[in-house]
């Protein structure tokens, strides 16, 4: 596939892979880091990690996510490409860093194309509900915090993500709270990002410089105490990105767990490029995020994205 922008390879290229493949060898670490295109794995047969590791992503062979995943490269190839980078680099940056790069390709991307044809199909709707977003609450060293928007699946939006980080800067300053829980009220957990505020600000740059100082996923990774999301139900984007920052993530029966930003013309913008690869590796946090499918709870456990299951 060409861009329409410019002449290099975009979009995605397969590799088949078997158990014949001659060893890799040494392969210079930013050969990969730089192709502007997403590579995907095609196995038919036990694979080596050198090649699976030249690799954004692996299915198997005749498995129908590989339509999907090829479909959703076609129709989103800037965006694809732009993850595709992004998580390749992670491994090498710290926490904060990888949050900045995150919140960097975020902010292109909301000037790009593929979001523009996204917002000009869904028309915004603008929020009548004056309520707060967060009921915190304490019980001796325990603060729980709750996202107390039901009626929108828990969607994150600017006012929660600004009372949310009070919380959590209130739990960071207080010596007598030993643990933070975060829960969500209603039929789900946190059905991802208020698509209605995407691309609402003024100009991306400003919203990156809002993303930095007022990160959600900064202040957990530096709350440097027992943290514990108890999830369930629509799990979706910043949900499970931002879950997946706690200590401990407790997964109930009906959780249903997925990335959707590439379908916007995003990629994941509340730190998901971080948390995940840190628990799940960077080859399943790319499956969720190039196929959009939704996994459920037994295997968030099995891939580790889940500590435990709830009864």
């Amino acid at each position: 596939m060409r861009s329409d922008l410019a002449p290099e390879r975009t979009g995605a290229v397969q590799v088949v892979l078997h158990d014949q493949l001659p060893p890799v060898g040494d392969v210079p670490a930013d050969r990969l880091a730089s192709l502007p295109f997403v590579v995907i794995g095609v196995a038919s047969g036990p694979v080596g990690e050198a090649w699976l590791a030249l690799c954004d992503v692996v299915v198997e062979e005749g498995d129908s996510v590989l339509a999907e995943i090829v479909a959703n490269l076609e129709a989103h190839p800037i965006t694809g490409a732009t993850l595709a980078l992004l998580l390749r680099g992670q491994a090498r940056l710290s926490v904060g860093d990888g949050l900045v790069a995150e919140s960097s390709a975020y902010s292109v991307l909301q000037s790009g194309p593929e979001f523009a044809a996204w917002r000009a199909g869904h028309a915004a709707r603008r929020d009548q509900d004056p309520g707060p977003r967060v009921r915190v609450e304490r019980d001796e060293g325990v603060l729980r915090i709750t996202m107390t928007r039901p009626q929108r699946l828990n969607a994150l939006d600017a006012r929660m993500r600004d009372e949310l980080v009070e919380a959590l800067t209130l739990a960071a300053a207080d010596p007598g709270i030993t643990r933070v829980e975060l829960r969500g009220e209603g039929r789900a957990f946190c059905a991802g990002g208020d698509l209605d505020e995407f691309g609402t600000r003024s100009d991306p740059a400003s919203a990156h410089m809002i993303r930095l100082e007022r990160s959600v996923a900064r202040a957990l990774a530096r709350l440097n105490k027992e943290t514990v999301s108890y999830v369930h139900g629509a799990t979706f984007g910043s949900g499970i990105e931002l879950a997946a920052f706690t200590t401990r993530v407790v997964a109930a029966p009906d959780t249903r767990i997925a990335l959707p930003e590439i379908s916007l013309g995003l990629v994941p913008g509340a730190g998901g490029t971080v948390s995940l690869p840190r628990r799940i590796g960077r080859l399943r946090t790319s499956w969720l995020a190039f196929s959009g499918r939704a996994i459920d709870a037994t295997t968030a456990l099995d891939w580790g994205l889940a500590d435990e299951l709830s009864s």
